[in-house]
């Protein structure tokens, strides 16, 4: 051994546990600096909102709404970014910061957990794949998941430990870190399923179940009391058990099939296994097969590990049965290091994995068949994109010319040819599979993150799509960020992300005024629907007439224009009254920007002014130029619509009573099946009309 090699042995561990955590934060922070705006919606908006609230005044409020049923910890852990930047744009920076430290601390639990059965030089080796998931690019979004990593990986160390030695602090700790664990994330609920079982299955695996049981006698006490009191408070409350849940309420009163969760179940466990690279599978299924075989060590790390696996298994299949319906990852990866510390396990001196040649090969063969089971062609689509980025890569394959049925044969042999190495490689060179499953994780990180279905291409479409200014606060730039900002949305007008966005971005936009809601996919957040009255005044549904002193609108209101974001259609109005309607569109779908044969503008208290009108068709449906009649003032124009273009057609408006109208002709064409919005678009479609422009 020279000098350096043994300069760099005597280097404490906590010294490259540090160096590790710090090389994640940077490598984290840089790709979160290529998310440019949020994306997965509303739940992105949901959780900056609460933190904003929290930062401002310590209460959870949305759209000056109390909530309470979304987990407090995260809100609270990214609300300093939100306090210490007044301006949006930096504190979602800052937040990301936030993200990247915290989920990056992850590689401390899995190091000490990997500690319970490995060497110092290995357990830094699972602290170093533990930060390498593809997963952790979960830190460029405004998401739960950068909290509940670590706090899970926390929760399952305490759990170990407290197998090993179960003394009353340690039940007591276990039990709080799940406490805290669940109010992050209410899916936390398996640990607690997870604490109840474990010691049962260690006292097996310890042929003493009584004696272990009987030590355990405070920890099942304290979940009796405790549970006790928790349906005492709600009961009280005159709340219902699944109140508990929160926003997840709903998942309690959903009808479940068996059938349909069992396949669901297997379908995650399958992508499970190709997210950790097949080998850390078998290496997992080969110590729950065989505990007894194994250290003491690594009877409790499986007593504890196999119950959080099956129960968390089955929650989420049970949810995406009924609710998702797609393979969600991001509410299972937090299961990939115990994979990983299992497959390092192979490559330990110590009695982690058993040598049982059979007990190899036949968890060999169920880790190397089970991709063939994944319909590649049911789930890889644009909600992968969010949920599962292990398919990403697969997607990425297809794109370049490999049908879905043959990927699923793909999986199979790269899976069994894994599978294979698994049992045949001697242990001695067992470290080459954690290297090529690193190797693995990075790749698979560049198709989620850079590929053509990547996540940087979803942020930056969700910004393109809801904020085209150079400066995404540009309403809090033109008022006070502490202004009082209505944003009164048309949902007929197709895309929900101008509303989503402007609302992230802008502190002063603080409620939301619906004329064509609610809209199914907002998270129920709250909104107050209104509608016109005779004179274009807005009414609520008890005829009150709401004031604001801003507001944003797509279409014109009775004030003064202080901001545009004119390539979106939108205006920010100084208004210090009533919502007057100045103009009406007529004849667009709902929820669209495609218009029908005849689409009409009509705009109240007109003096004159011109009107700019950008449309566009598609080049998919359009073969030939689209030709437009516009009629103002009893004078007829033509505007002529290139298939791949958005010209812009420039009307003179002409006052009738103090009426201007605009009305837009076009042809018909009918959507070819081919191209069917899941095979059900049969609508008459003439145009796209993306943005109405007055000016006086």
């Amino acid at each position: 051994m020279t000098s350096a090699v043994r300069r760099l042995a005597r280097v404490p561990a906590w010294f490259w546990l540090v160096l590790v955590v710090c090389a994640s934060i940077v490598v984290r922070m840089a790709l979160a600096g290529r998310i440019v705006s949020p994306w997965i919606m509303v739940d992105e908006l949901i959780y900056s909102e609460l933190a904003k609230s929290f930062a401002a005044d310590g209460h959870f409020v949305i759209r000056g709404v109390p909530s309470s049923g979304y987990g407090f910890v995260y809100p609270i852990m990214i609300a300093p970014a939100f306090r210490a930047y007044s301006a949006v744009p930096a504190a979602y920076h800052a937040a990301k910061l936030i993200n990247a430290v915290v989920m990056s601390l992850a590689a401390v639990p899995a190091y000490l957990l990997a500690r319970r059965l490995l060497s110092p030089g290995l357990s830094l080796f699972a602290a170093l794949l533990a930060v390498l998931i593809p997963s952790m690019l979960y830190t460029g979004m405004l998401m739960t998941e950068n909290a509940f990593y670590p706090l899970f990986l926390v929760s399952v160390l305490l759990l170990v430990l407290t197998l090993e030695r179960p003394t009353p602090l340690r039940q007591v700790l276990v039990l709080a870190a799940c406490g805290l664990a669940f109010a992050t994330r209410a899916q936390a609920v398996a640990l607690f399923g997870g604490v109840v079982v474990a010691p049962v299955i260690f006292g097996w695996y310890e042929r003493n179940l009584r004696g272990v049981l009987h030590r355990f006698a405070l920890l099942y006490g304290l979940m009796v009391g405790g549970g006790a009191l928790v349906l005492a408070w709600t009961v009280a409350r005159g709340r219902s058990l699944s109140t508990l849940l929160g926003a997840y309420e709903v998942a309690a009163h959903k009808g479940y099939s068996i059938s349909e969760v069992a396949h669901y179940a297997l379908w995650h466990v399958a992508e499970l296994d190709l997210y950790v690279g097949v080998v850390g599978f078998a290496a997992l299924l080969a110590m729950w097969l065989s505990p007894r075989s194994t250290s003491q060590g690594a009877r409790a790390f499986s007593a504890a590990t196999l119950p959080i696996a099956v129960l968390l298994v089955v929650e989420v299949a049970a949810f995406a049965s009924a609710q998702s319906f797609r393979i969600e990852e991001r509410n299972d990866f937090y299961l990939a290091p115990f994979a990983l510390i299992a497959m390092l396990g192979l490559a330990s001196r110590a009695d982690v994995v058993t040598s049982s040649r059979r007990v190899l090969v036949s968890a060999a063969v169920v880790a190397g068949a089970l991709p063939v089971v994944l319909p590649f062609a049911r789930f890889i689509n644009t909600s992968a994109v969010s949920d599962t980025f292990a398919l990403l890569p697969w997607w990425w394959w297809q794109d370049h010319g490999t049908d879905f049925h043959r990927l699923r044969f793909i999986a199979l042999a790269l899976g069994l040819a894994a599978g294979a190495a698994f049992v045949l490689i001697p242990r001695r060179f067992a470290l080459v599979f954690p290297g090529l499953v690193g190797a693995y994780f990075v790749l698979t990180t560049f198709a989620a993150e850079n590929g053509r279905h990547g996540i940087h291409t979803a942020s930056v479409g969700s910004l393109w799509g809801g904020i085209r200014n150079r400066r995404p606060d540009w309403i809090d730039r033109a008022v006070r960020s502490d202004a009082h900002v209505s944003f009164l949305w048309h949902y007929n007008a197709g895309e929900t992300r101008p509303l989503w966005n402007n609302e992230f971005f802008n502190r002063s936009v603080r409620d939301v005024l619906t004329v064509d809601g609610p809209d199914p996919a907002d998270g129920g957040l709250a909104e107050t629907p209104v509608h016109e009255g005779g004179d274009g005044t807005l009414v609520t549904a008890t005829g009150r007439a709401p004031r604001a002193d801003y507001a944003v609108s797509y279409v014109d209101i009775a004030g003064t224009p202080l901001a545009r974001d004119p390539r979106i259609g939108l205006t920010l109005f100084r208004v210090r009254g009533p919502l007057v309607i100045l103009t009406r569109v007529g004849g667009l779908y709902p929820n669209d920007t495609w218009g029908r044969r005849r689409v009409t503008y009509r705009r109240e208290r007109c003096t004159g002014g011109h009107l700019d009108v950008r449309v566009g068709t598609d080049a998919q449906l359009f073969d030939a130029v689209q030709t437009l009649a516009v009629t103002s003032g009893g004078r007829t124009t033509s505007i002529r619509i290139a298939p791949a273009e958005q010209p812009t057609a420039h009307v003179r408006l002409e006052p009738r009573d103090g009426v201007c109208t605009v009305s837009f002709v076009a042809r018909i064409v009918r959507v070819p099946a081919q191209v069917q919005k899941r095979g059900t678009d049969d609508r008459p479609l003439a145009a796209h009309y993306y943005a109405f422009d007055y000016r006086p």
